[in-house]
């Protein structure tokens, strides 16, 4: 899988590319990421990549030009802008992108994009209902719940269980060494051995960890079915 980013910072990434599971990716060969720095695509003098609003309005608008240039040179990836308008970001949508060879991940700053950008992209993505100063950090969040998907990166057994994947389900309670801590003991059933018993508990238990935590979950999946 690659990844393209778009961003006017790429001194943001330079953590992110060589550290974890995205360093170790990209080492094996399952990942490739690459930044591009978009200001290098502005034909405005200094470089300039943003101006003032049609019709007045406070702050700078990213300019159309700059940006669309730069996606020319990635023109057989499918292409993302990144902003609050777009659709909520979830695991669900991170296994459909998953599905694509190469991603452009376009991360806006200042007041936003001119609007004409959208006519260049294939979607449009959010991470959530607030306000961040770009698109980097988003960028982030999104490349790495999908890059772990793509094949060989983790094992398939590791994320399966994980939280929003199979039923949708937050994960259940997991506990390690040592067995009892301060009078916080691990849950007898995990220490039996049976294995039946356990999946069934681990079943119960997540959720009622969803229906404390998220119940918008719960009602999601009961309108789904």
């Amino acid at each position: 899988m690659k990844i393209n980013i778009l961003s006017l910072f790429p001194q943001y990434f330079e953590a992110f590319k060589n550290q974890s599971i995205i360093a170790k990716a990209q080492k094996l060969g399952h990942l490739e990421i690459n930044i591009i720095n978009f200001r290098n695509f502005s034909k405005e003098k200094h470089h300039k990549v943003d101006d003032t609003v049609y019709g007045g309005g406070d702050g700078m608008l990213l300019q159309v030009e700059p940006i669309h240039l730069a996606l020319e040179t990635v023109k057989d990836s499918y292409k993302i802008l990144l902003s609050p308008q777009g659709r909520k970001f979830n695991q669900k949508i991170a296994h459909e992108l998953a599905k694509h060879s190469k991603i452009t991940l376009i991360c806006g700053h200042y007041e936003g994009f001119d609007e004409r950008i959208l006519n260049f992209v294939d979607d449009e993505i959010s991470i959530g209902d607030y306000i961040l100063t770009g698109g980097e950090i988003p960028a982030m969040v999104i490349s790495e719940a999908i890059a772990r998907l793509a094949p060989g990166v983790i094992k398939k057994s590791s994320h399966q269980n994980e939280s929003f994947e199979n039923d949708g389900l937050l994960d259940y309670p997991q506990y390690t060494k040592p067995a009892n801590y301060l009078g916080y003991k691990v849950p007898e059933v995990l220490l039996n051995g049976n294995h039946k018993e356990i999946e069934k508990w681990r079943k119960e238990q997540a959720y009622l960890k969803t229906y404390k935590n998220r119940k918008d979950i719960i009602e999601r999946i009961k309108n789904e079915n």
